[in-house]
């Protein structure tokens, strides 16, 4: 068959729940186009069930995640690193096409988002020494203080940043040991849907990260609501519907990450995304447990070790 007789194969986009690729369970989709208004694909609108399905496959994958060693969680985040570099290309062209960018500027953005894995790769290991450690106590005892993940926080990514600022806040939620239900954002979901076909060719356990995409509002509000939904990101949600959602998360004290300056409107591009994460959202979704043990006494005078 001659090649401009042939039709082209149309992606079919699918949600990332549970290490599967399954439909939105409502069956319905909506158009995603590019910022000329020329049409994408269809991307899965998902239902309050397919979010309550996404906490399920986080609540099962916590154990294991949680319970893996620090380094081992490093390896795997530098993994999908290397997996996203193998697949440049075609998230260059869904980059360009969401955000209305030159293919120089969205591969600057691509760049950008491989190299964040690798930054919180390298921080799997180190998030104790700095957020934990040995605390001085009058008498003989020790007291040490160590972070521990929170649980399944749940991630309403940028609405305007489809990539690196989607991987700016998935990337310290699973480095720490928690597991995700991530929102993708509404108008540019494509990025983070092929992320996902990365994440499950990856080594990343399913249900560690699942993604869904649709309307912001719809799929947030069952999750802050969640009782076994145990902190939740509102970076996504703009200001009248993130005080909805906190109020909701109140109701089990979910730790809140309130939006911050990068996320306003008129920052909340790729640019703004580009400066140094620091580490406070390593820290956000982080509990302290402390630990007192006994020094012991040796000999008959008393002394101590």
């Amino acid at each position: 068959m001659s090649e401009n007789n042939r039709l082209g194969v149309f992606k079919t986009y699918k949600l990332y729940v549970g290490g599967k690729f399954p439909r939105s369970e409502s069956g319905r989709v909506y158009e995603v186009t590019d910022s000329k208004g020329q049409w994408l694909a269809n991307a899965p609108k998902s239902s309050r069930k397919d979010a309550r399905d996404a906490v399920v496959a986080a609540r099962k994958a916590f154990g294991g995640w949680s319970g893996a060693t620090a380094y081992n969680r490093g390896q795997v985040l530098y993994r999908v690193a290397e997996m996203l570099e193998g697949r440049k290309e075609q998230f260059v062209r869904e980059v360009a096409a969401s955000e209305g960018l030159s293919k120089s500027k969205a591969a600057a953005v691509v760049d950008a988002a491989i190299d964040r894995w690798v930054w919180y790769a390298g921080w799997t290991d180190k998030i104790g020494q700095i957020a934990g450690g040995a605390n001085p106590v009058a008498g003989p005892f020790f007291n040490l203080s160590t972070p521990e993940p929170t649980g399944v926080v749940a991630v309403l990514a940028p609405q305007k940043s489809s990539l690196l600022g989607l991987v700016s806040v998935i990337a310290p939620v699973i480095a720490t040991g928690n597991t995700a239900v991530v929102i993708a954002s509404a108008d540019a979901p494509l990025p983070a849907l092929s992320l996902g076909e990365v994440l499950a060719t990856s080594d990343v356990p399913g249900g560690v990260v699942n993604i869904l995409t649709g309307v912001t509002a719809e799929i947030a509000a069952p999750l802050a609501a969640h009782q076994d939904v145990n902190a939740i990101d509102l970076t996504g949600a703009e200001a009248e519907l993130a005080k909805e959602l906190e109020i909701a998360a109140a109701d089990n004290l979910k730790r809140v990450l309130r939006p911050q300056p990068v996320d306003a409107d008129g920052a909340s591009d790729s640019a703004g995304w580009s400066a140094s994460p620091g580490t406070h959202r390593l820290t956000a979704f982080l509990e302290t447990k402390t630990v007192w043990h006994p020094t012991g006494a040796l000999g008959a005078a008393g002394s101590s070790y």
